[in-house]
């Protein structure tokens, strides 16, 4: 009896053994699972542009010119209301961080009347720049940052076409359907947007190749971005030294080109 008692003793001894075992390894599989898990972020608290540093062309990384960019209702506003006039003062809003695989999503809209003096071409015209250069690189009197620009457009006159989610490249060029693409602008498929109503952009970024979406659309891709162009600043030569290196990661900054628009609802997902 004493040995059968062992014996079912030894037996009980493996058994909860084993189960304790199987607890920790699946305790280490759901953590592993949970760390796994991503989740959307957002990258405007709503409040104030902790975490963003403006950019404004003629004055130093840091100089909010005219309270530019400023945090009003949990939205970032892009204004002019303290401009006598726009004077090529193109500003970009930069995020703190550089990304390379990610997605983006936010909503904006264009409101008001341009400022005086900004060019026709600016009307209801801004952006969303990606894998932008570091803002501390910028010059002093550096209009746009070498990026690559997801082209917001709202509709001026009514029946003439003016897609938003366009792509522009200053001082860069990308590839689309295996052929270079040396254009500065190169038009979306997407509808036109006339009125002041909320629409949400998304780019989606996979370190070389990058789709940007308008309300949920598809509406274009392109991909192999690298430095150059037309519009890359010559008077710096550590700038044009890097002319066709490719384009991989960089920080994303919001576009002021002399039209009030609005940002809210800003988050990012790292794939």
């Amino acid at each position: 009896m004493k040995f059968l008692y062992n014996i079912s003793a030894f037996i009980i001894f493996i058994v909860l053994f084993n189960c304790k075992d199987a607890d920790k390894t699946n305790t280490k599989i759901d953590k592993s699972v949970s760390s796994s898990k991503k989740e959307w972020k957002s990258l405007f608290n709503g409040y104030n542009l902790d975490g963003w540093t403006p950019k404004i062309n003629g004055y130093l990384l840091g100089d909010n010119y005219n309270n530019t960019f400023r945090v009003e209702d949990s939205v970032i506003k892009v204004n002019y209301d303290q401009y006598d006039n726009f004077t090529d003062q193109f500003g970009h809003l930069f995020y703190k961080t550089p990304y390379s695989y990610y997605k983006l999503r936010l909503q904006y809209r264009f409101i008001g009347q341009q400022a005086k003096g900004g060019q026709s071409w600016a009307t209801k015209n801004s952006g969303i720049m990606i894998h932008c250069q570091a803002p501390e690189t910028m010059l002093k009197q550096q209009g746009f940052p070498i990026s690559l620009e997801v082209q917001l457009l709202g509709g001026v006159t009514e029946g003439e076409n003016r897609p938003s989610g366009n792509l522009c490249t200053p001082g860069t060029h990308v590839v689309m359907n295996d052929q270079l693409i040396t254009e500065h602008c190169i038009p979306a498929n997407c509808k036109t947007y006339y009125d002041e109503q909320w629409i949400t952009a998304e780019v989606e970024v996979n370190r070389d190749s990058i789709t940007h979406y308008i309300d949920g659309v598809n509406v274009i891709s392109y991909k192999n971005p690298t430095i150059g162009g037309e519009y890359l600043d010559t008077t710096s030569k550590e700038i044009q030294d890097k002319s066709g290196q490719p384009l991989t990661k960089g920080y994303i900054s919001l576009q002021s080109e002399s039209h009030p628009i609005e940002f809210k609802n800003i988050e990012i997902l790292e794939l």
